[in-house]
């Protein structure tokens, strides 16, 4: 097989490949193998390119058993680590002498891998997250069989804190099954008209205790005239309580929440005409250092604290998911002492 050919073959192959033969040379490689391993891999000795052991050992034992081979490579692209499956397939009657040689295929897996670790951390934060409540509550019930077993008045408080305990895993399972539900219907479109003035001002009304019992003040500015947007009733409610809800909770006792309705003939980012609701509130605010990842499942940006007030660490990211399914936005703005602005904006 002539050079060129070879050449011509590897180009014809959907993703970096290349060709190492009895000499231990890479003899071919096409556009992509040369971005990924560098301009000036052709003509080199394949150890010097490609250092990692596990693939110098599959290259040698396909050249030297002429049997197939699968490992893989890993780099980093400058942004983020790649990986990369390889496999190594021995071709008989090209390279050096006709001695035959072996052929390399990357294909990228990094996505894969992220997905794979997103789900691993996701399994480990559930586990984590009800592992805590679980452990008090096996405690709790151990002192209730042995030392507390007459002690009406330790039996009492321990039953109370157990039922705490209970709720918040209760909590913790359905939010669970919110955000499953809500991404699988990520890429259903609502089609229900949805008059948002009324929303906010049933949502507002049915907070009120909370913020009775927090000695906070909630303020609705609604415009002048009813704003629709078509979107879902149940989960545009989600949105607006957990984020009132939340504003309630990590502001200031005593303090103040405003909840602002208002048109935009046209979002800059959605190019359309949009609603906008902002909450805001006075409390202590969050620090900028961890506004990019608050929709994060379980990203807490003060764990004790959000535990202490029955978080789950996924209100947020049900949010931003209802969000994109109504192909809108969230926008968080906050600085420490200063409060923090929730703004979510849905096309009309």
């Amino acid at each position: 097989m002539s050079d060129q050919l070879i050449m011509d073959f590897l180009e014809a192959v959907p993703m970096p490949a290349l060709l190492v033969d009895q000499t231990e040379r890479i003899i071919g490689a096409n556009a992509e193998a040369l971005t990924l391993l560098g301009q000036q891999a052709k003509g080199r000795h394949f150890a010097t390119i490609l250092r990692q052991p596990l693939i110098t050992e599959a290259i040698e034992t396909c050249l030297r058993d002429k049997s197939n081979r699968m490992t893989r490579h890993l780099g980093n692209d400058g942004a983020q680590d790649t990986t990369y499956d390889v496999t190594c397939r021995y071709i008989g009657g090209i390279g050096a002498v006709r001695g035959g040689a072996v052929m390399l295929t990357f294909r990228d897996v990094t996505d894969l891998e992220q997905v794979g670790q997103m789900r691993r951390d996701f399994v480990a934060n559930v586990s984590h997250e009800l592992r805590t409540p679980l452990t008090a509550l096996m405690g709790f019930i151990e002192t209730l069989r042995g030392p507390a077993r007459d002690d009406v008045v330790a039996r009492d408080r321990f039953l109370s804190i157990m039922e705490g305990e209970a709720n918040r895993m209760n909590r913790l399972v359905g939010d669970l099954l919110s955000l499953n539900r809500v991404e699988s219907e990520e890429r259903v479109r609502p089609r229900e008209e949805v008059d948002l003035t009324a929303q906010l001002d049933s949502t507002i009304r049915s907070l009120q205790p909370l913020a009775q019992g927090k000695e906070t003040t909630l303020i609705y500015e609604p415009g002048d005239q009813p704003i629709f947007v078509i979107g879902d009733t149940d989960q545009l409610r989600q949105v607006f309580t957990n984020l009132i809800e939340n504003a309630i909770k990590y502001g200031n006792t005593g303090g103040t929440v405003t909840v602002t309705l208002s048109c935009l003939d046209r979002d800059p980012a959605l190019r359309a005409a949009s609603a906008r609701v902002q909450i805001q509130d006075d409390g202590p605010g969050i620090d900028p250092v961890h506004l990019p990842r608050l929709t994060e499942r379980f990203y807490r940006a003060d764990s004790h604290r959000s535990r202490e007030l029955g978080g789950t660490g996924l209100g947020l990211a049900i949010v931003k998911h209802i969000v994109n399914r109504h192909r809108g936005r969230l926008r968080v703005e906050s600085d420490l002492g200063t409060g923090s602005s929730f703004t979510v904006i849905l096309p009309r």
